[in-house]
């Protein structure tokens, strides 16, 4: 099961949107503080809840180290990463139990 095992995930705000890369050892907790904007900061701010992307580690040191990796990267080579095995940007977090993100609309005005 893969609620309490390393793991680097990405999430984007949508399809090519905003992206987020963290890490845990306890995904599904993760994405739920993520989903219901929890925690307060950059991923609440800036609507960044879909999974679109996640690895799985035998160790916290081995997540640590890709997800330093990854965020040196691009924002292109991310893409790209994320397309690999996920070339719709299907919301992963459906599958695993989650309700899907509703859209969110433009706002009129200022």
């Amino acid at each position: 099961m893969i609620d309490r095992q390393p793991c680097v995930y990405i999430l984007a705000s949508a399809p090519y949107g905003t992206l987020y890369i963290g890490v845990t050892s306890n995904l599904l907790g993760r994405l739920y503080e993520h989903r219901t904007s929890e925690i307060k900061g950059f991923t609440s701010r800036y609507h960044v809840h879909r999974l679109m992307r996640f690895e799985l580690f035998d160790t916290m040191e081995g997540a640590i180290e890709r997800e330093k990796q990854l965020k040196r990267w691009h924002r292109q080579c991310k893409i790209n990463l994320i397309e690999t095995d996920n070339p719709h940007w299907v919301d992963l977090a459906v599958p695993l139990g989650f309700d899907p993100v509703p859209p969110r609309g433009r706002r009129n005005g200022p």
